[in-house]
């Protein structure tokens, strides 16, 4: 398997331009510098509320694999403790059926890793919003596949191609099509989909649904 995504990768890299061409990085930046204007304050908000009720930074990055295989920092506000990762070695090793969900959607619903403020971020998904930096560096899209890791490239299997064609989106057709509620295989059906398909006209869409799907859903966790 690890052939197989080294192979994938170097295929990849042969391209020159993501899915979307210039057309969508620019409506990318205008967006991007957009939101973070508009939402400077609710920015600030959720920033003073993280650093105030957990100990620890207000910001989490995480290494992910963008365009091309690019490694790049994914910016959250930090939903979790600080011991987050030895909470979920034990919760792992305890409890089979939290580790029986674990490996199909690599969610919990119930996630002892997560801090009080951190579960109301990630319900109402404003943990992702530093996240608009990360499309103004040119990182990320606005709309695009979930941003993945190494390890979960690797389920990509022979779709890692069509993913790897891709700048990775803070919304996009997974988010918006059941969420956390979906198996790991259907969201790389959702991500292949759209990167075999994709056209202003389906940003367009993906984006019009994304805020009634945020409010609404309980998948957000």
């Amino acid at each position: 398997m690890n052939d197989l995504v080294d192979t994938l990768r170097f295929a990849a890299k042969t391209s020159p331009r993501p899915v979307g061409l210039t057309g969508k990085r620019a409506i990318d930046i205008v967006l991007a510098i957009s939101g973070i204007v508009l939402l400077a304050p609710l920015l600030i908000i959720c920033f003073v509320a993280t650093v105030m009720t957990s100990p620890g930074p207000a910001l989490f990055r995480h290494r992910r694999v963008g365009f091309r295989g690019k490694y790049f920092d994914c910016l959250k506000f930090r939903t979790m403790a600080t011991d987050a990762s030895a909470r979920l070695r034990d919760l792992l090793d305890s409890d089979p059926r939290a580790a029986a969900e674990w490996a199909t959607t690599r969610k919990l619903r119930h996630d002892p890793r997560v801090t009080a403020i951190g579960a109301i971020l990630r319900k109402s998904s404003l943990d992702e919003l530093p996240q608009l930096f990360n499309v103004l560096k040119g990182d990320m899209s606005i709309v695009g596949p979930r941003p993945v890791t190494d390890e979960e490239l690797v389920r990509y299997s022979a779709a890692i191609e069509a993913y790897l064609s891709c700048r990775p989106g803070i919304t996009g057709l997974w988010q918006v099509s059941g969420r956390s509620t979906t198996t790991y295989e259907q969201r790389v059906e959702y991500d292949t989909f759209y990167a075999r398909n994709w056209s202003m006209a389906l940003d367009v869409k993906i984006l019009v649904v994304t805020i009634p799907v945020v409010l609404l859903s309980d998948s957000g966790y």
